[in-house]
């Protein structure tokens, strides 16, 4: 699978799961609703800090960010 559409999935499902807005990660994380918009559909490429900052404002562990999907049940 595509790393970039992997952690696309994730970070939406995760988001989804904490009955988070991209609006209300945007103003967790800094990072733009356009940018997040755009990794859950899997057309960036974010790097390890960014992994590390958006899983901070999602509450999860950055792990669960690149997990395939049986591991981040």
């Amino acid at each position: 699978m595509d790393m970039r559409k992997l952690v696309g999935q994730n970070f939406a499902r995760l988001r989804q799961e904490k009955n988070l807005t991209q609006e209300e990660v945007e103003a967790r994380s800094g990072f733009s609703q356009q940018y997040l918009s755009n990794l859950e559909r899997g057309k960036r490429n974010p790097t390890i800090i960014t992994l590390f900052e958006l899983a901070q404002a999602l509450g999860v562990s950055h792990v669960d960010l690149v997990a395939p999907p049986e591991e981040s049940q």
